[in-house]
């Protein structure tokens, strides 16, 4: 497939301009390829910001970086209807989420109000101002930043909005050598040698393409029961040990398979397949489960996290 090796150029260039960090680069290219929405978290420092800048660079498409603050007004996103006295009439005037790609740059340091204005954006794609409906770009995407929410100064993002995102995707620290590669590029970056942009970036028409093709990846009926099985797993953990019931409020929805099998195509699509293995899913269930299991009081008083629910999940259920 052709469109198929320029996002194989992509992820090539991502890599030359990020160090290490190869699973970050996978999601943000699955990101496209499915229309799903990311959540990236992490310490600052990390180069998620960096990341998502450097996919914008490669795509032909409308980005906008939007840095949330606690004083951001739903309005500074969707935009707002300015009287023109000339007229005699109000003008609407389109916010930054009328663009293809937007970066929402430490998404958690906005309050509730700013949160819930991108509730119907990130789920219908569209957005309802002065009672008028207002369809977004068909390419449009959330990439999304967060710090951890022990760091001053951040909201915990509601439940709801949570589901919208495809994946959730936690970074750790750099390898000693990951992190001697950086300051060795960042020197040649600093005495001259810049970074080479991408020769032909993807154009919109070749991501939507690119997303019919991964619709096309084959995925067996047993991979498909797999799925839900996994899914299934995280309503009824007591059946794996009965202390383990006590743990969640509430497991993943029927919106957790389809992104688990969404995102399991697109990884074996950028690794050249046509085809859905078992490690596709298992290597995406952590991401697409983490953000939509609701733990309760008794798996933070245990210290159970919802990353250790996820691979006792994996060693329960049964690889077909």
């Amino acid at each position: 497939m052709q469109t198929q090796q320029e996002f194989l150029k992509l992820r090539e260039h991502l890599a030359e301009a990020i160090v290490g960090q190869s699973e970050l680069l996978d999601r943000l290219l699955i990101s496209m390829l499915t229309g799903g929405h990311v959540l990236l978290e992490s310490l600052p420092g990390l180069a998620k910001t960096t990341a998502v800048t450097t996919l914008a660079s490669g795509v032909n498409a409308s980005f906008r970086r939007i840095q949330f603050t606690p004083d951001l007004l739903p309005g500074d996103l969707t935009g707002t209807e300015i009287f023109d006295p000339q007229q005699g009439s109000f003008n609407f005037v389109q916010g930054p989420l009328f663009n293809e790609i937007v970066l929402a740059d430490e998404i958690n340091r906005a309050p509730p109000k700013v949160q819930s204005a991108l509730l119907e954006a990130m789920q219908e794609k569209q957005i309802t101002v002065g009672g008028i409906t207002r369809a977004l770009p068909e390419l449009f995407i959330v990439m999304a930043t967060q710090n951890p929410l022990e760091q001053s100064g951040t909201y915990p993002l509601p439940e709801a909005q949570l589901d919208r995102f495809l994946l959730h995707v936690v970074l750790d620290y750099p390898s000693a050598n990951e992190e001697l590669e950086i300051l060795k590029r960042d020197h040649a970056m600093v005495y001259g040698k810049k970074k080479e942009a991408l020769h032909s970036p993807l154009h919109a028409e070749q991501v939507l393409q690119a997303r019919n093709e991964v619709g096309d990846i084959h995925v067996s009926e047993e991979l498909e029961r797999y799925i839900v099985e996994l899914v299934g797993a995280t309503r009824r953990l007591e059946a794996f040990e009965e202390s383990w019931g006590a743990y969640l409020q509430a497991g993943a929805s029927p919106r957790a398979s389809l992104a688990l099998l969404r995102a399991s195509r697109a990884l074996a699509y950028i690794q050249g397949r046509e085809y859905v293995v078992p490690d596709d899913i298992i290597a995406m269930v952590p991401d697409v489960l983490r953000h939509r299991l609701v733990l309760a009081y008794a798996a933070r008083a245990s210290g159970v996290t919802a990353d250790k629910i996820i691979q006792r999940v994996l060693k329960e259920v049964i690889i077909p």
